[in-house]
């Protein structure tokens, strides 16, 4: 967030395709669609966008640039937004992270173990068990 209407992205070498950049150098108008799948939530923004180039705002690189991530920055855009719409979750699927997912399989998979180590045990007790 650079302001209550302004989002910006730092552009990342990579396949070397520049459709969106090209784009926007003849229409500056953008959607970005942006959904979160555990909370089944939608929003779309549509802004205009601004590209930006390495040498122009360094300090502007210093705000948008991600902490501990290698990469070689081609560009930066900002998205100076002019209306947005929650839209209906109806048919978005529920998804969740790998980390969420591994914190809820930690107590499952603890309770497997802890069940694991009672049947041992009651088979245990039930041979050691002294029959008439």
């Amino acid at each position: 967030m650079i302001d209550p209407a302004t989002i910006g992205i730092v552009d990342f070498s990579g396949n070397r395709q520049y459709i969106s950049v090209g784009n926007i150098q003849f229409n500056n108008n953008v959607s970005l669609i942006l959904v979160s799948y555990p909370m089944k939530a939608r929003l779309k923004i549509y802004a205009r966008a601004e590209v930006i180039s390495m040498g122009e705002n360094p300090s502007l690189l210093d705000q948008l640039k991600p902490d501990n991530y290698k990469f070689r920055p081609e560009r930066m855009v900002l998205f100076h937004i002019e209306a947005y719409d929650w839209n209906c979750p109806q048919h978005i699927t529920q998804r969740y992270t790998l980390p969420e997912i591994e914190d809820f399989m930690v107590s499952r998979e603890k309770y497997i173990k802890d069940l694991e180590q009672e049947v041992q045990e009651l088979r245990t007790q039930l041979k050691n068990f002294d029959r008439p």
